[in-house]
């Protein structure tokens, strides 16, 4: 909390980030403002250099950093069962909305209705995801370096199709050795707090493990199993957000597993621009749709469960295992210089994503030939091309609000949509 100042309240704790919880829509950068206007100006629970101290945290870990940015806020103020509450109250109203809107989509997701208004959803994700990429690379190409380390991250993945792990590994070393910037010398690392750092390992590892342990011994050859692997297993890696990490879904999920085709991973990053909480939450759509391709409702329901409990119990893990030593971690050359590589491969992973999107919603069929996606030209659609240009003059142009957008866009996508069909 800040500098002399008193605990907040449990009540008053829970009705903040319930607040926070329902109103975060917009992706990350929107999200850590509103609570930045929540917990420092309004409140002033916490200063501005705790506020920039836990920002910098949150983006050294991997996973959704506006929620790590929730939990470890309630940490700072309430230990840790306002950890749970501040970062819990952000993801549950998102995931709720996601489980309803996942059985809405299963349902009714192929009447011509809802195709139409998924277009429009989708066009507007593309100029979405061009505004991250433009808004990352200001920040995260500093020097030639950083940029040849994004162009190297886009020909992996889209020329080559390495290993999403792969990329960011090899990126985070070349930071690691001082190639993108010169490593100032160590001074005199900050002391951290006390701590009880095996205590929270053995709970929250142990919390990540248990569904795990218990599908290996009555499933063991199931698709539960291995969904919630696959999920754990992109807890680890889930640097530079959402969109960084689809690429690395759509690589698996489809041309992997098989459980989702490349039209329902699109529509599953619509849905999650639509609903407040992490971006992340898109795995849980994902999760329900291959749960439901195997064993009906029941399964549908179960993975979706299982994915949201092995995407954001280790959310939880890093915290409360590395909060206490926020300062010391922040203050440390190497690991901010590794993740400078990270994020500038975050930048090449992004635009990965931006072509594939664009060409997947632009073109009916689009083939992988000589290592390229090459589009069929007589397949475009000349309603998501009209309907891209739209979302590009409403979200970049006129500015307008994420949701007011999202509205509109399906809006046109049921209007515009029966006049090419």
């Amino acid at each position: 909390m800040s500098e002399n100042q008193h605990p907040p309240s449990l009540s008053a704790l829970f009705a903040v980030f319930a607040r926070i919880g329902v109103l975060s829509f917009g992706g990350p950068a929107a999200q850590i403002a509103l609570m930045h206007r929540e917990l420092v100006e309004q409140r002033n629970w916490l200063s501005e250099r705790q506020f920039l101290a836990a920002l910098s945290f949150t983006m050294l870990l991997p996973g959704p950093e506006a929620m790590q940015l929730a939990t470890y806020a309630g940490w700072r103020l309430r230990g840790t069962l306002g950890g749970l509450i501040g970062g819990g109250l952000f993801v549950l109203p998102g995931a709720v909305v996601i489980m309803a809107l996942s059985a809405l989509y299963v349902g009714f997701g192929q009447l011509p209705l809802m195709a139409a208004l998924f277009l429009g959803i989708k066009a507007a994700v593309i100029v979405i995801v061009i505004q991250a990429f433009s808004n990352l690379s200001k920040r995260a190409l500093k020097g030639g370096v950083a940029i040849w380390i994004a162009g190297l991250a886009f020909t992996a993945l889209f020329v080559f199709d390495l290993p999403f792990p792969l990329v960011i590994a090899g990126a985070a070393l070349i930071g690691y050795l001082g190639w993108i910037t010169p490593i100032a010398a160590a001074a005199d690392l900050p002391q951290g707090r006390p701590s009880n750092s095996l205590a929270h390992l053995a709970i929250w590892g142990g919390l990540w493990a248990a569904p795990l342990g218990l599908l290996y011994l009555i499933a063991p050859e199931g698709l539960l199993l291995e969904v919630g692997l696959f999920f754990s297993k992109l807890a680890l890696v889930t640097f530079g957000g959402a969109y960084a990490v689809l690429a690395y879904m759509v690589q698996q999920v489809v041309g992997d597993f098989g459980w989702l085709t490349t039209g329902q991973m699109m529509d599953a990053l619509g849905l999650a621009e639509t609903t407040p909480g992490p971006l992340i939450l898109v795995t849980q759509f994902v999760g329900f749709l291959a749960g439901f391709g195997a064993y009906g409702w029941a399964g549908a329901v179960t993975a979706a469960v299982l994915t949201l409990w092995v995407t954001f119990i280790p959310c939880f893990l890093w915290i409360f295992l590395f909060a206490p030593q926020v300062d010391r971690l922040v203050a440390w050359p190497k690991l901010k210089a590794a993740l400078d590589g990270v994020m500038a491969a975050v930048v090449g992973v992004i635009a990965n994503l931006s072509v594939w999107f664009a060409l997947h919603v632009w073109f009916e069929t689009v083939t992988r030939d000589s290592r390229l996606w090459l589009p069929d030209w007589a397949s475009l659609d000349l309603a998501a091309v009209i309907l891209t240009l739209l979302a590009a003059i409403l979200l970049l142009w006129q500015k307008m609000g994420l949701i007011r957008v999202l509205v509109i866009m399906a809006g046109a996508g049921a209007l515009i949509s029966p006049f090419f069909g």
